[in-house]
């Protein structure tokens, strides 16, 4: 089992209890994960207040993939952004491809071995409308690599556009099993996980990649 950052459980009994106390999420599902093996938890990307409400509803402790980005901010608000991603153990993800994409595989894998969990937002960015867009598959050669399963999560309510009191649900369903190297299967498991999620969130899908402005890591 992985060790907790500290300032990550800090985090959880502040932040998180004033969050759950004040938005009371609604979580179902928490059975699907497992309770001491390593998982890759993979859920729709609708706001920055995913992370925030995965982060505070799943069982345990989760090591989030970071755009790399946040690792090199500028200025003083750049290295709170620093300190804060760092300290709550993000492994950072350069969206340019090649080696420094598998820099986070590497970082993820001995997490995911040793029982931890890893959060991966499969559409590789936020949703621009809020719908459901394809999935790229880092997640699912992630999950090979490490042969851990992977978890659908559905979140709703942290749309940027919703409007009056947001009810906040996050929905843990059945975790397929990790799929085998071949980029057909590993293509195929990311197409059934996206099904997945579009059951749990009843979003409308997208057969395309979301935009945005440079390649998001795991895409193919």
């Amino acid at each position: 089992m992985t060790r907790t950052p500290l300032l990550y459980a800090l985090t959880d009994r502040t932040l998180g209890t004033l969050v759950r106390a004040v938005w009371r999420p609604t979580v179902t599902g928490l059975e699907h994960v497992p309770a001491d093996t390593g998982a890759i938890l993979c859920a729709n990307h609708l706001s920055i207040g995913d992370q925030l409400f995965l982060g505070l509803t799943a069982p345990r402790h989760v090591t989030f993939w970071a755009k790399a980005e946040y690792f090199r901010a500028k200025g003083l608000r750049g290295a709170l952004t620093r300190r804060v991603v760092a300290g709550m153990g993000a492994i950072p993800v350069d969206r340019g491809g090649g080696r420094a994409v598998l820099a986070a595989f590497d970082a993820a894998v001995p997490i995911l071995r040793a029982g931890g969990l890893v959060a991966v937002f499969p559409e590789g960015t936020r949703s621009p409308d809020g719908r459901l867009y394809r999935g790229r598959t880092g997640a699912a050669r992630l999950a090979a690599q490490a042969d851990v399963p992977l978890v659908p999560i559905g979140i709703r309510g942290t749309e940027p556009r919703h409007t009056g009191r947001r009810v906040v649900s996050v929905a843990f369903g059945p975790a397929l099993p990790a799929p085998g190297n071949a980029p057909g299967e590993v293509r195929a498991t990311t197409d059934e996980l996206l099904a997945r999620i579009q059951s749990l969130t009843g979003q409308e899908y997208v057969p395309a990649y979301a935009p945005t402005p440079s390649r998001s890591a795991g895409g193919r």
